[in-house]
């Protein structure tokens, strides 16, 4: 049975332990393919429809719009599980399962109009690098948009821009530009195949850009204003809360392919086991040490911070500590991922600089994925700032969406 024929009948996998199961169930195609997605700079086609058949793109989505309501740590155990398995296609699901978060802050029709089904996949940007002049029932959207990850596959395409008057940017009530998101269709945006990269190079994160289009005013959204929703996951940080589920399952790679290769190698020279020597097991353990340590706290945040937010959508009456916390320690799985992985690269020295040795491809996935601004010291700041009552660089990152 095709995967569009599984749609048709129902079949797609909706709740947890099926989404997860399903996704297990590929993992051994996906790493199979690995050279074949970085070769292809994108998501081959049959790729896309078995993650969305096997429901990682609906993840996002509530009850209300058929889809299985997952959790914060619930995403980020499908995603880890991807990654594992190749970290393109776990940074892609991280991106394209975006169509449920978004439509919190849709009207419902506007949710059904643009994602009609649950497995609906989003791709893009939000970062307001546009502009969207008002006009009558809507916005003229204008803008240049770098490193859409996933748009070569996605159904809709999200551009962020700051709305204008007359041509001069319209302030918010809290003296700040008012940002909105636009929720587009493929054939809205001109595409742009700059993606020729160090690494996650089957992602397809292509530039984009918007001339002039129109965007109906139920096409746009504001984090600051939930309308379907409530709950953990109207909170403008859910975004974020699932993406260390990539640099752990990339990190988890790599530990299993060194064991088993130290397991199997004898030192050419003096024919000792390299499961014997010293060095070899100190590294292994300490790697494995630190794995444990952040992914542990990866979890275990996420579960504090679903627990504050339960039930309850006032988000900005969290404390500084209470809301900053999961962000730290995301920012901190994806550096002490790519510590892992450099250390393991050390570790087993020529043996890793070979194409297509998967500590060559994960040393320079994580490397590109900590260029991401989720993984930058602006971070650091934004949260060392809003515990003293300064400025964030980076305030979204907080949840701070005005």
């Amino acid at each position: 049975m095709t995967s569009t024929e599984i749609r048709e009948v129902g079949c797609v996998p909706n709740t947890a332990a099926e989404i997860l199961s399903a996704v297990q169930g590929l993992a051994p195609s996906l790493r199979a393919r690995s050279i074949e997605i970085e070769e292809a700079r994108r998501l081959p086609a049959d790729i896309v429809e078995m993650l969305r058949a096997a429901g990682v793109f609906r993840m996002g989505f509530s009850a209300e719009f058929g889809g299985p309501n997952l959790t914060s740590m619930e995403q980020t155990r499908v995603l880890e599980e991807l990654a594992r398995a190749d970290a393109s296609v776990g940074w892609c699901g991280m991106i394209g399962m975006d169509s449920g978060l978004y439509s919190a802050y849709l009207t419902p029709d506007a949710v059904r109009e643009l994602f009609p089904t649950p497995d609906t996949i989003t791709g893009g940007m939000v970062q307001p690098n546009g502009r969207a002049e008002r006009v009558p029932g809507g916005y003229m959207l204008t803008g240049r948009y770098s490193m859409g990850s996933g748009i070569t596959h996605a159904d809709r395409i999200s551009a962020g821009a700051l709305t204008c008057t007359d041509g001069r940017v319209d302030i918010n009530p809290t003296g700040n530009p008012n940002w909105i998101v636009a929720v587009l269709a493929p054939e809205d945006v001109k595409m742009i195949d700059t993606w020729n990269s160090t690494g996650l190079a089957g992602s397809g994160s292509i530039h984009y850009e918007v001339n002039g289009v129109f965007v109906p005013e139920q096409h746009v959204f504001n984090f600051s204003r939930p309308k379907s929703r409530s709950g953990p996951l109207s909170a403008p940080d859910a975004l974020m809360r699932k993406m260390p589920g990539v640099p752990l399952g990339t990190a988890r790679a790599a530990l299993d392919y060194a064991r088993a290769v130290i397991s199997e190698k004898t030192n050419s020279q003096t024919g000792q086991a390299w499961k014997d020597h010293y060095r070899a097991q100190f590294v292994l353990g300490q790697c494995e040490m630190d794995y444990l340590t952040i992914r542990h706290a990866v979890y275990g945040s996420l579960e504090h911070k679903w627990q504050l937010l339960k039930g309850d959508a006032a988000y900005p009456d969290l404390t500084p500590d209470e809301r900053v916390g999961s962000v730290l320690i995301a920012l901190k799985a994806f550096r002490e991922s790519l510590s892992i992985v450099r250390r393991l690269y050390d570790l087993l020295a020529t043996a890793s600089i070979y194409k297509p040795s998967l500590l060559d491809r994960s040393m320079r996935d994580l490397t590109t994925m900590c260029q991401h601004v989720m993984a930058q010291d602006v971070i650091v700041q934004s949260a060392g700032a809003h515990f003293l009552g300064g400025e964030p660089g980076f305030p979204f990152a907080l949840g701070i969406t005005e």
